[in-house]
């Protein structure tokens, strides 16, 4: 299989394999800069291995924000190698921070520094490489699709799109199957039983993507043969979650949600999120109470007006609460009493409001919502009582958001860009099922390095 799933989540292997080699670059270049320009009993030193460790969880937490280990593919190698540059950018500073207030004496810190910085310039140069270089055939997933109707090429499409280490072999049509174009990828003959192609074209993974599977159109038997030669079987709804991060609308079935796994919200883990969204609004308030100052300044000498917006929302179990957010609009932006969606150039937005919502200040007031318990730190986007109420009426399991807290960024959120209509929150509904289904501690964390990401880079925000 491709993918991995830790706590929960879905890895990519490729993105273990990542994780893994930078970390390999990143300890050999701090051993060795250590070793050769240090005190010699220095590097068995426990204050050595404490500093060293912590600096690596640094880097990592910077590559990670960066977008080094995202299942991105759409990405320019200018656009990566401007993120490399800024990981060393950042990565560099840190170094220097840590061993400056380190008790390692150092024979000569400038030299150590720039060691280090080569180190880690040739493992950001393999990152850039490694990301816009084909895989070697070894790395590869060969994969047949088990239909070839419109949710077969549903699946090839997104196959091609998401993952190039894919290569979709070829369409297997059922009984049952009406033929329709496959889209480039060939048509297996049906004179062959499932197994014969799937042995003859070295498969190493199936997708049922069947439109109908009553009137034995499934095989059961030779799937079950394929899998127990060590072919991975997936139905159509595992496949989008395993491959996009998402739960699809029009590949699910409530039965799945049922008595699949996921949906796990027991004590235990909510205390646990709980303390942790305690812990961490706590932090984030006192690192951004300057840059929270310096917002209310400028939002009170633009225009009269309050300086937070208050806003009643939608919360866990449908019961509502009010959100606070800096006022990024004018006072008479609903006027009318009507709600609406925002869009990319909303003309109620002040200047001061364009600038905090591309950077996402705006959201910072949130994070007392958090202390209060009515928001955590991640979660689905909380919605307005009005559009709720349409969009649960037109999209299915859309309550489904609720039974979590909402959160100040989100699965969705990261992964789709600001919602403005209809089309835009079924899209993001999907993400947030996955979170829903999937959310532990762990995705948690991946969320919040993911957001600063996409904060730096300014992606989404309207």
């Amino acid at each position: 299989m491709s993918v991995i799933k830790i706590f929960d989540h879905y890895f990519h292997k490729q993105t273990i394999l990542r994780i893994l080699l930078d970390l390999v670059w990143t300890v050999g270049a701090l051993v060795a800069a250590i070793f050769l320009h240090s005190a010699s009993s220095s590097l068995q030193s426990p204050v050595a291995w404490t500093t060293g460790i912590l600096l690596i969880v640094g880097i990592f937490a910077i590559n990670a924000s960066l977008g080094f280990y995202q299942r991105s593919y759409a990405r320019r190698p200018s656009q990566t190698r401007a993120r490399a540059a800024l990981s060393l950018c950042l990565s560099i500073p840190l170094a220097y921070l840590l061993f400056r207030i380190s008790p390692i004496q150092m024979l000569d810190g400038l030299l150590f520094l720039v060691m280090f910085a080569a180190g880690l310039a040739l493992m950001l140069m393999h990152r850039v490489h490694a990301l816009h270089n084909a895989p070697s055939d070894m790395m590869r997933q060969r994969v047949l699709i088990f239909g070839t109707g419109t949710r077969a090429r549903m699946v090839g499409q997104s196959l091609t799109q998401s993952d190039p280490h894919v290569d979709v072999v070829g369409y297997y049509a059922s009984p049952s199957d009406t033929v329709l174009d496959a889209s480039g990828n060939p048509l297996l003959a049906r004179g062959k039983s499932l197994t014969e192609v799937v042995a003859e074209y070295q498969i190493d993974e199936i997708v049922v993507a069947l439109s109908e599977r009553r009137g034995g159109s499934m095989p059961l038997r030779e799937l079950l043969d394929c899998k127990l030669n060590g072919v991975s079987v997936l139905d159509i709804a595992t496949h989008f979650e395993k491959t996009l991060g998402q739960i699809r609308l029009d590949s699910v079935s409530a039965g799945w949600l049922v008595f699949g796994d996921g949906f796990g919200h027991g004590v235990v883990r909510a205390a646990v999120k709980r303390v942790f969204d305690i812990v961490c609004a706590s932090i984030l308030i006192v690192l951004s109470f300057p840059v929270m100052l310096v917002t209310a300044l400028f939002i009170e000498l633009e225009s009269s007006g309050p300086i937070l917006y208050r806003q009643e929302r939608v919360g866990l179990a449908g019961l509502p609460f009010n959100v606070v957010k800096f006022r990024s609009m004018r006072t008479d932006a609903e006027k009318d009493g009507k709600p609406r969606w925002a869009s990319a150039t909303d003309d109620r937005v002040t200047r001061v409001g364009a600038v905090i919502r591309k950077l996402r200040i705006d959201e910072l007031p949130q994070l007392f919502c958090v202390l209060g318990g009515s928001m955590s730190l991640v979660g689905p986007r909380p919605e307005r009582p009005y559009f709720v109420e349409q969009l649960t009426r037109e999209i299915p399991y859309f309550a489904v958001r609720q039974s979590v807290k909402p959160g100040v960024t989100g699965w969705a959120q990261v992964r789709y860009q600001y919602g403005a209509s209809v089309e835009d929150a079924m899209e993001k509904l999907q993400y947030d099922l996955y979170y829903v289904k999937n959310h532990t501690l762990f995705l948690d964390l991946v969320v919040l390095f993911e957001t600063v990401g996409v904060v730096l880079m300014r992606k989404g925000a309207q």
